[in-house]
């Protein structure tokens, strides 16, 4: 690697203390105009001015620097009104620092409407129909006549879930422009941050981060999350791209997001954020608060004569009730929106206050782990998923604790009103049966191949609404009578009334228009007359049910999340589930994508391999009890390495106490030796 480059230090940048068992920094930087206290969150002054909130509000909430948008800028007022008032701080009265965001992307934004090229992307504006070139160049020359403290390089933002291809063409041009910004800036005493990218890929984030370090930028951003991406996903490659950055530098996540996001970024190493939530959110009457957050629009607050926060000592807090600001979202007075946006904006700013305090006192894991769980809170006075009754009526929505949800994309799906998770929430349920589980496993091609094991044992694990399942039925009974071998299918479930309320409503759910479905759910069994398949439901906890049924070779690993069937996604499940697999090499696939699953899998004792993707996710995750035939698919050493710097690294539910045994049984899993 080639040696770091000499920084020409124009932001004084230093950190003053760090988290034990947490990547969570307080740091110090001088900016042109005033100190910098990280962990920092910037309100978003797009067009020089932060929406709905007086600058006079900003200074009395002691916000130390804002966020303004080039893109926007320069259409209007333009770089020549900036270069006459000598700045924008001179201009819009604001004595503190300000960081200017490069246009990357808003140019993202308009992909319909600009061409790309080498030197930059052209457009027209929006306001007056002229047509803008915003290159490196032009970017950095408008930053300059605003006059801002940071500047930001102009960067190609393409969606988190894009192909390796396409990412890394992009990736690449991110970096040919980032050297053009840097001489473009001359000898400005403005600060200049580089942008990493490489949408959810951790190869091109590497690469990324390695090539722009060797760069004399003055802190270094993570661009192109909050995108698409899951949240998961978006923390992994947070922490990652984090701990490739330099330590005496200040690290900037983009565009991020809401409190519990900002929480689990300061854990994984990041100083700096922005994001519109806090006022676009008001807009909506939702309201962050030390409990969790309120939808003010409910008419359960309607007498709610309390203060908005009882913690908050802002003005709205200090002034009006929750019953007020409710009348006023429902009249739709826009001072609803100035008064829950200044509360929304002094909550974020303390709240970062509050971290750094935590992280200078030696305390942030224990203020981590309490204040991740309240700020999942989703109106916790007044919770909106509550479980119901079971009620049984054919015409009725909901069945116990299900509903059925129609999607934006025009199938329907099941949701639990408990937990509020969603059945197959993104993809078409029956297309991501087909994708993920059916033709990944290459089931119908193994039943009909001429040689292999009489039967073929298949393992449903998380029947849900039966979409998995009668992908295997259908399939099968469109080969006839041809397989050469029997496919023994068998379900597990604890609750099914999601079945049950599929089958309510068939003209929603398609795929259970067959007797199969009301079959098993009578007899607990089905034959299939056209084809060689036995269909079997064993009801119950799965751990329980799974000695009662023969070894699988191929298991359909579909429960919720860990959030609300956690026994299936801990250590001690996956280590009884890999107990019983040992007559032979069962194929294990899921939805999940998540390196903690992915570890967990190893600790118990599974080989892991990349497995394919579905909907936003570029890859899920495939597991086999033993050494499969084709280790190509394995995670190598590539994934350890990445593994290892990850805060993401481990189940949520295991005890720090636990965690270096968890560890060392990865390091020392078989797959990972050489030769392999």
């Amino acid at each position: 690697m080639p040696p770091a480059p000499i920084r020409s230090k124009r932001l004084a940048f230093q950190v003053e203390a760090t988290a034990e068992s947490s990547r969570a920094r307080a740091g110090r930087m001088q900016t042109l105009h005033n100190v910098v206290e990280t962990p920092v969150f910037m309100p978003v002054g797009t067009h020089a001015a932060v929406r709905h909130i007086r600058r006079e509000d900003l200074l009395l909430a002691d916000a130390p620097i804002l966020l303004a948008n080039t893109y926007h800028l320069l259409l209007r007022p333009g770089p020549d009104v900036f270069s006459h008032f000598g700045g924008i701080h001179q201009f819009m009265k604001w004595p503190r620092s300000v960081l200017t965001d490069s246009g990357g992307f808003q140019i993202f934004s308009l992909a319909q409407a600009r061409k790309m090229t080498e030197e930059g992307a052209t457009f027209k504006s929006h306001i007056d129909g002229r047509t803008f070139l915003l290159s490196p160049e032009s970017s950095i020359a408008t930053q300059r006549a605003i006059g801002s403290d940071i500047m930001m390089v102009l960067d190609e933002c393409v969606p988190s879930t894009v192909g390796i291809a396409r990412a890394r063409e992009a990736m690449e041009l991110t970096h040919r422009w980032a050297a053009r910004s840097l001489t473009a800036r001359g000898d400005s005493p403005q600060s200049l941050f580089g942008i990493v990218q490489g949408a959810c890929d951790p190869d091109l984030r590497l690469e990324s981060a390695r090539t722009l370090t060797q760069m004399d930028f003055d802190g270094f951003a993570i661009g192109g999350l909050a995108v698409g991406e899951e949240k998961h996903q978006r923390e992994d490659i947070t922490a990652l791209v984090a701990g490739l950055l330099p330590e005496d530098l200040p690290r900037y996540l983009m565009g991020v997001g809401t409190p519990l996001d900002l929480l689990e970024a300061v854990h994984r190493g990041v100083d700096m954020f922005d994001c519109i939530i806090p006022t676009a959110h008001a807009e909506q009457g939702v309201a962050y608060i030390s409990q969790g957050r309120l939808r003010l629009n409910r008419g359960t607050y309607k007498f709610a004569d309390e203060t908005l926060d009882p913690a908050c000592a802002c003005h709205t807090c200090r002034a009006y009730s929750r019953a007020y600001l409710h009348h006023l979202v429902k009249a739709g007075e826009p001072l609803a929106t100035q008064l829950i946006a200044h509360h929304n904006v002094f909550f974020y700013l303390n709240l970062m206050r509050d971290i750094r305090r935590s992280i200078v006192e030696n305390r942030f894991i224990g203020f981590y782990n309490t204040w991740r769980t309240v700020l999942m809170a989703d109106d916790p006075a007044y919770p909106i998923n509550k479980p119901v009754k079971s009620r049984h009526k054919p015409w009725s929505l909901e069945r116990g604790d299900y509903r059925v949800c129609p999607s934006e994309r025009g199938h329907a799906s099941i949701q639990q009103i408990s937990s509020g998770e969603i059945m197959h929430s993104v993809n078409e349920p029956d297309q991501e049966a087909r994708s993920l589980y059916l033709e990944q496993s290459r089931l119908v091609e193994r039943a009909l191949a001429p040689e292999g094991p009489e039967e073929i044992v298949v393992w449903d694990v998380g029947l849900g609404a039966g979409h998995n399942a009668m992908a295997v039925v259908l399939a099968l009974e469109e080969q006839g009578p041809k397989p050469t071998r029997r496919v023994r299918l068998i379900s597990f479930e604890r609750d099914l009334d999601a079945l049950h309320l599929a089958l309510e409503h068939r003209g929603s759910f398609t795929h259970v228009r067959h007797t199969a479905p009301q079959e098993l759910l009578k007899h607990n069994r089905w034959e299939s007359p056209k084809t060689a398949l036995v269909w079997e439901l064993l009801p119950g906890d799965f751990h329980s049910q799974l000695s009662r049924a023969a070894a699988p070779d191929i298991i359909f690993y579909d429960p919720f999340s860990y959030r609300t069937d956690s026994r299936l996604w801990s250590p001690e499940g996956f280590t009884l589930l890999h107990g019983f697999l040992t007559a032979k090499c069962a194929q294990l696939l899921t939805y999940s994508s998540s390196t903690a699953v992915r570890a967990t899998l190893l600790a118990a004792g599974f080989y892991v391999a990349r497995g394919r993707g579905t909907g936003p996710k570029a890859e899920t995750i495939a597991a086999y009890s033993l050494k499969p035939a084709d280790p190509a698919e394995l995670l190598d050493w590539r994934w350890l390495e990445l593994w290892q710097k990850s805060n993401g690294r481990w189940p949520v539910m295991l005890a720090e106490a636990d965690r270096p045994a968890f560890d060392q049984r990865v390091l020392d899993h078989p797959q990972f030796r050489q030769g392999l």
